[in-house]
């Protein structure tokens, strides 16, 4: 027999396993800046050029800082690849970050969910910082900015708000923000993408209840009612106008967005976008018939410009936001209509998975290829909503993973396995999490996917006085977890839309989230990360609606709608209540109502039995696989031996 050692002991080990010798090497995809010579995986971007390249452009300004947020000029969280400056500075592609250059050093700010990819993303230019809060990056700047220096920013990307907090803790240590106009990344980005091209699109009357004209009225309505008498509105964030006018475009990846600005006052609609996109029936649609501002999604460049400042109202959000949050019954009913269609597709995935994974041939890469195409042969398909994570094992650990050639791991029975996806549809956007295992769990496993279940059902089933805020219910997704020494470290839940952003703002479980409301989407999403071994997520999409009390007639529940089954060798129903194990019962009992009609009309009947099978009843036991109709088997099975014996 050959020995194994070094880096063949890796790939027997490998062999072995089931894994890939990518997964073998897992070690290894992390760059380790302190050996000599550093080591950087083939993950990371070479920044030492474009980096010497800025640091010219900055000094020309005079400016000893630079602020590069991972935002667009409308602050979006979903950015097209062209205001991708962030990433193009640091290498590093994930969704949410801040980087600061100075002359001598480049700072990354970004929060748990990628850490990990941070540091297979960037060289040994780049520090991590794991504070990510304004006071976190301020305080580095007082250390590392001269008293009397300048801090550059571009202020179509900070929004009047983060101007405000970066003020507060630099001015009184004499370091100054300084308005930077033209963008500085661009100035050294030579190969900067175009704007994609495309028309924009509106939507088909089956799918919207209120014509762009009633919501421009609805909207001027709250205007008038304003106490502080504004007489215009200030739209910024993307969305803003693509709902106002029930129009869609294609500017933003997996968002079906465009670059747009509007001014709406008490007589007349600005619209302000690429003139080319219009075409000549949307000219005719759109022409059928003291300034407010929202400070979270108004970018600074553009407070600048209103003078003078008391002629300027603000609000944490705008009017158009808040109502938009608030689905019509005619959003309600579509967008539960889409998640039954997209459960189909995610039930499709799984029932593959179960049957391929055991053969070895599926990866990462594989699985979310699949679910995505089962997705575009749902009616009214336009694509996933985001890049799916589809991860196993350790990757599954790292919250917001997605698949590259490099990283794709073979998929085991040995392992857990992750898959969070959405797709976006004319009637409605999805986004859902499941975990499962193929194999046989660890008690551990078993357990922490239990107490996340555990989780997302204490939230789904809380009934609250209407107006409660999520961030006062968010730890009952975690009080399970807490109980035994676990948490997770993104947050509980976000907004869902009707073919608009997977996380449409301003609904959810965060602190500057608004007050819940009937009509009203969220996801609740708790989970548990393993560092370097394994990932649990639980997500399902929910609409806020009234509940049924003895006394109050003014209190609100959440209602599932997303519609497929979880991994039952993975639940532990000895340490679930008995509120929670009927809550269960119920849940599986709609998909059976609302799935089983959709597969029936679509004629995938072995998906029914997939699912029919994954759905029986739980009893309340130790074991995970006891069922009602195990429990009537085994009687059924008593009485025909004793009918035998007779």
């Amino acid at each position: 027999m050959t020995s194994c050692g070094g880096l063949l002991l890796a790939l027997c080990l490998a062999a072995l396993t089931g894994t890939t010798a990518v997964a073998a090497a897992y070690e290894r995809t992390e760059r380790n800046c302190s050996a000599s010579p550093p080591y950087l995986p083939s993950t990371a971007v070479n920044t030492t050029l474009r980096l010497q390249e800025l640091r010219v452009q900055m000094l020309l300004q005079n400016i000893s800082a630079y602020i590069i947020p991972g935002t667009d000029s409308h602050l979006s969280e979903y950015i097209a690849p062209r205001d991708a400056r962030m990433a193009f500075m640091t290498g590093f592609t994930g969704s949410a970050g801040t980087a600061v250059v100075t002359q001598t050093k480049a700072t990354l700010w970004t929060d748990s969910r990628y850490w990990v990819q941070a540091e297979r993303q960037m060289d040994c230019n780049w520090d991590l910082e794991i504070d990510v809060s304004v006071r976190s990056v301020a305080e580095w700047l007082i250390s590392e900015v001269p008293p009397g220096g300048y801090i550059g920013f571009d202020p179509f990307l900070f929004s009047l708000k983060t101007q405000g907090d970066y003020s507060v803790f630099l001015e009184s240590t004499n370091r100054s923000l300084m308005s930077v106009p033209v963008n500085l990344v661009d100035q050294v980005w030579t190969d900067r993408p175009p704007i994609p091209p495309g028309n924009l699109t509106r939507l088909p009357d089956r799918v919207i209840n209120r014509s762009w004209e009633m919501k421009v009225e609805q909207i001027r309505n709250q205007i008038r009612e304003n106490p502080y008498e504004p007489t215009a509105l200030l739209l910024s964030a993307l969305d803003e106008t693509a709902w106002l006018f029930n129009l869609r475009g294609n500017d933003i990846p997996y968002n079906p967005f465009f670059y747009s600005y509007t001014l709406l006052t008490m007589d007349e609609i600005w619209l302000f976008l690429h003139t080319e996109r219009v075409t000549e029936e949307l000219k005719v649609y759109l022409n059928a018939a003291s300034l407010w501002i929202g400070t979270e999604y108004t970018n600074y460049a553009l407070y600048e410009i209103i003078t003078p400042e008391e002629k300027l109202m603000t609000s944490t959000y705008s009017p158009v936001l808040t109502t938009k949050a608030v689905k019509d019954e005619t959003e309600q009913r579509i967008l539960r209509d889409a998640h039954v269609r997209d459960a189909v597709a995610v039930v499709q995935l799984l029932m593959w998975l179960e049957k391929a994974v055991p053969e070895g041939k599926e990866t990462e890469l594989t699985a979310a290829a699949y679910v995505n195409k089962c997705r575009s042969k749902q009616k009214d398909s336009r694509g996933p909503s985001f890049e799916t994570i589809s991860a196993s094992g350790p990757n599954a650990a790292l919250a917001h993973y997605s698949p590259s050639e490099e990283t794709s791991r073979r998929l085991t029975v040995d392992e857990m396995y992750l898959v969070d996806s959405g797709g976006q549809y004319l009637d409605g956007t999805t986004d859902i999490t499941r975990t499962v295992h193929w194999g046989t769990p660890t008690a551990m496993q078993k357990e922490a996917f239990t107490r996340v279940l555990m989780g997302n059902i204490e939230i789904s089933r809380t009934i609250f006085p209407s107006g409660t805020r999520g961030v006062n219910m968010e730890m009952l997704g975690r009080r399970a977890l807490w109980e035994v020494g676990l948490n997770y470290g993104h947050g509980t839940g976000h907004g869902v839309g009707n073919f608009f952003g997977v996380h449409e703002w301003p609904v959810g479980f965060q602190s500057n989230n608004i007050p819940f409301r009937i009509g009203m989407f969220t996801s609740i999403e708790p989970g548990y990360y393993k560092e370097n071994d394994f990932g649990i997520r639980i997500e399902d999409v929910v609409v806020i609606k009234p509940a049924k009390t003895k006394y109050g007639h003014n209190y609100l529940t959440f209602e599932t709608v997303s519609l497929v089954p979880y991994d039952r060798k993975l639940i532990d129903t000895s340490i679930l209540s008995s509120e929670q194990l009927q809550w269960l019962n119920n849940y599986y009992e709609t998909i059976r109502n609302l799935l089983g009609a959709e597969l029936d009309n679509q004629g995938l009947h072995e998906e029914k039995k997939w699912m029919l099978k994954h759905t029986e009843a739980f009893m309340k036991s130790g074991s995970s696989e006891s069922v009602c109709s195990s429990s009537l088997t085994l009687i059924a099975l008593a009485v025909t031996l004793l009918h035998n014996i007779i």
